[in-house]
């Protein structure tokens, strides 16, 4: 199959011209380019494109850095001061101010706006500009994520209460402006005096739905750049094609099984029985070609916060023993992409080896997470796709983030693992806090209301023209502004 492929891809390679944008190719349509509102990967990604914050995080190591800021200090453990750079401009050519940010903040936070980042900013007590460049914060309690917190997107003022922009035409202080949004097609066009030096390119986010067929594009020369849209099975016969290269670095993610732990699946040994089910390591290697690996921890490797787990192993006598005879139905919801759907399946034969009755459920993304929102489900393969400040499992995890206001789907009401993700959330030691996250681990190791599958390497493949492009660890295409 792969030496078929590659014959089409020779056929179908042409010169493409120097002057169109850097297309970089995505399987879904972001759902908004709001940056109040989006939530999804795609239109996230994008959004941080246009949109910037006053910090932002280290491509490699994850630690916060100055974007629209300059320098901060804190007051005491409370109080935060910020001083702004005085160089930058929004796309409509206002200098960015400490009115910006205030107002910013005001407007995430208030339910007018129904901004779904409102949790983010709800230890804010106030934001106060001290003159035009320097805004200081007061808390309302000790918050150890307020840094990594203010990565988000600085408005105008006068715009940030707007209704919504699901086309992405707030203005902004990104290094790209959007020209359109159209269905399958984001066109982006360099801003002149944003928080970077002007890229060297427009960008062209296009959606293709069929892996085939961005896999013909990129070898036809249409596209430029794919990040983890290419089967890891295809990559061989890219990597052999004249002028495509392919990367992967370690990711700050985790694929996950989530669990609605009703029926069956409230008894924590059925939840046992599944983990020890999955061949984690025929995963890794088999469908990833060993661009992912198996996963004992939420929080990947060589994040700060990572703590040694011992890894989870595949015991089919260990989960049959678990459930004593017992035949549990689960309904597996997974999307119809065709490497999820190949791994679903191998996942449910393991299973069905242990005794567990698998249905698989093929649903398109959005309609998996109305299930899920809606508590309609037993099992489901999702994933956190930056996992960059650990207090962002308190979304997945705290008994206060049921949806709609977060994504605690299986409704987990434990107060164990409240206390861990307030402890975390409520020091800036940074030992305590990894003390914490490491006591959450063992919660959630023993527990299992979510369930660690892989840490997946972000892969990306690029044309010539998109030489040198790599995603941060945290998987966003800031990359993309350094393209010579």
């Amino acid at each position: 199959m792969l030496c078929q492929l590659a014959l089409v891809f020779t056929a179908c390679r042409g010169a493409p011209p120097e002057d169109r944008p850097i297309e970089l190719v995505v399987g879904q349509d972001p759902e908004t380019l709001d940056p109040r509102h989006t939530t999804d990967a795609i239109g996230l990604r994008i959004s941080r494109l246009v949109h910037a914050g006053l910090t932002r995080l280290d491509s490699d190591t994850l630690e916060v850095r100055p974007y629209l800021a300059t320098g901060w200090s804190w007051e005491d453990g409370r109080t935060l001061v910020v001083d702004l750079r005085q160089d930058v401009f929004f796309h409509s050519g206002k200098a960015l101010d400490s009115a910006d940010v205030a107002a910013t903040i005001r407007a995430i936070s208030s339910p007018k706006v129904g901004s779904r980042h409102s949790r983010i900013v709800e230890p804010i007590e106030s934001v106060t500009p001290d003159g035009p460049h320097r805004v200081r914060f007061t808390l309302k309690r000790a918050h150890a994520t307020l840094l990594s917190d203010l990565e988000l997107p600085i408005l105008r003022a006068d715009q940030a209460e707007d209704p919504p922009h699901p086309k992405g035409d707030l203005d902004g202080l990104g290094p790209w402006i959007v020209v359109h949004d159209r269905p399958g097609d984001v066109l982006l066009s360099p801003a002149d005096r944003g928080v970077l030096p002007r890229p060297a390119h427009s960008v062209r986010v296009r959606t293709v739905r069929d892996e085939n067929a961005r896999a013909l594009r990129l070898v036809g020369g249409g596209t430029d750049a794919a990040v983890n849209v290419v089967s890891p099975m295809l990559l061989p016969a890219l990597e052999s094609e004249p002028g495509l290269e392919v990367h992967a670095r370690p990711g700050a993610n985790i694929t996950y099984v989530v669990v609605r732990p009703k029926g069956e699946l409230a008894d924590p040994d059925v939840r046992r029985a599944l983990s020890l089910a999955i061949d984690r390591d025929t995963i890794a290697k088999g469908f990833f070609g060993s661009h992912a690996h198996p996963a004992s921890t939420l929080i990947a490797p060589g994040h700060w916060a990572h703590a040694d787990r011992p890894a989870i192993p595949f015991d089919i006598a260990g989960a049959k023993a678990l459930l004593k005879g017992r035949h549990p139905h689960i309904d597996w919801l997974v999307t119809p992409e065709r490497l999820r759907t190949q791994i679903a399946r191998f996942v449910a034969q393991t299973l069905g080896e242990a005794g567990f009755d698998v249905t698989l459920v093929p649903l398109e993304f959005g309609s998996i997470v109305a299930r899920l929102n809606a508590g309609d489900f037993d099992c489901a393969t999702m994933q956190i796709p930056e996992v960059g400040e650990p207090n962002v499992l308190r979304v997945f995890l705290h008994s206060t983030m049921a949806p709609p206001v977060g994504a605690n789907r299986g409704r987990i009401a434990d107060p164990d693992v409240d206390a861990a993700l307030d402890e975390g959330d409520g020091s800036t030691d940074l030992d305590a806090r990894k003390k914490a996250y490491a006591k959450l681990e063992a919660i959630v190791a023993d527990r299992l209301y979510l369930v660690p599958l892989l840490h997946e390497d972000p892969i990306v493949v690029t044309s010539p023209r998109a030489r040198g492009f790599l995603p941060s660890a945290d998987g966003r295409w800031l990359g993309l502004a350094s393209v010579p």
